[in-house]
C-alpha cells in the first residue's frame, strides 16, 4: 500500500519525505488556504520536495475549482498538469467530474475522483477511467457510525478486483492509526494520512520501553562504537 500525506504544509512534507516511505501528497483548497500562500506556489514547492528526495513516481493531487462544467474542469486540469509531471487532478464526484475524468484519461492526464461515499459512485469513477478514486472513510463514520467507511472501502476493492479495473483505491479522510491498518487489510492501493497520524504510527509503548532497556544495558557493558 502506498502512503501519501494529506497536507499542504511544506515542512510536514519535507519531514515525512525524509523518512523514506512517502509516495505522494493530497491537498485541497482548505489545506492550501492554511498556508497563506498562492495555490500554484504551494504545488510547485511540494513537487520540489519530491525532486530533492529522488521520488520520481510521486503523485501530487491538486483540485480544480468548484465548477459544474466538464469543459471548464478539463481546461483547469490542463493548466495544472503543466506545473509538473507529478500532478494528479482532483475532480468532484458528480456528472461533470466524471465527464472530465473520461476526457482527461484520453489526454494522458492523471485524475483523482474525490468525495466518494458509496461503492456505486466508485464504480462510475472506474468506468470513467479515473486514475484514483477517493472514498472518505472518516466522514462516512461520522454520518453512519464507526466501521461504515471501511465497509464501503472493502466493497469498492472487491468490485474493482471482480472486474480488473485499473483505477486505484485511495483511502481518504483517515482519522486514526486503526484506520490505516484496516485500509491495508482491506487492500487499498493508497492511504492518504494526516501528518499527525503518520507520526504516531511509528510509536508504541513497548518499542519505547525496549529502546530504553537496550540503552541502559549498553551503558552497563561500556559498549562503544
Amino acid at each position: 500500500m502506498k502512503i501519501f500525506v494529506d497536507t499542504a504544509d511544506i515542512e510536514e512534507i519535507k519531514e515525512a519525505a525524509s523518512w523514506g516511505l512517502l509516495d505522494g501528497v493530497t491537498t485541497n483548497p482548505s489545506l492550501v488556504a492554511k498556508t497563506g500562500k498562492d495555490f500554484k506556489t504551494v504545488v510547485r514547492e511540494i513537487c520540489d520536495v519530491f525532486d530533492e528526495h529522488g521520488i520520481r513516481d510521486a503523485s501530487i493531487s491538486a483540485e480544480v475549482l468548484c465548477v459544474d462544467n466538464a469543459d471548464e474542469m478539463v481546461s483547469q486540469a490542463e493548466e495544472l498538469a503543466k506545473i509538473h509531471k507529478y500532478l494528479t487532478i482532483k475532480l468532484p464526484m458528480n456528472t461533470a467530474g466524471l465527464k472530465a475524468a473520461k476526457i482527461l484519461a484520453k489526454k494522458g492526464i492523471k485524475t483523482n475522483v474525490t468525495l466518494v461515499f458509496s461503492a456505486s459512485q466508485a464504480l462510475m469513477a472506474a468506468k470513467a477511467h479515473a486514475t484514483y478514486v477517493s472514498p472518505f472513510l472518516g466522514r462516512l463514520d461520522d454520518k453512519f457510525g464507526d466501521g461504515t467507511g471501511i465497509k464501503v472501502l472493502q466493497d469498492i476493492v472487491k468490485i474493482y478486483r471482480n472486474y480488473n479495473f485499473e483505477t486505484k483505491v485511495l483511502a481518504a479522510s483517515i482519522r486514526s492509526i486503526e484506520h490505516v491498518s484496516e485500509c491495508a487489510l482491506a487492500g487499498a492501493d493508497v492511504a492518504t494520512i494526516p501528518f499527525k497520524i503518520l507520526s504516531e504510527m511509528q510509536k508504541h509503548e513497548l518499542t519505547d520501553a525496549g529502546i530504553k532497556k537496550f540503552c541502559e544495558d549498553a551503558e552497563k557493558t561500556n559498549q562503544q562504537i
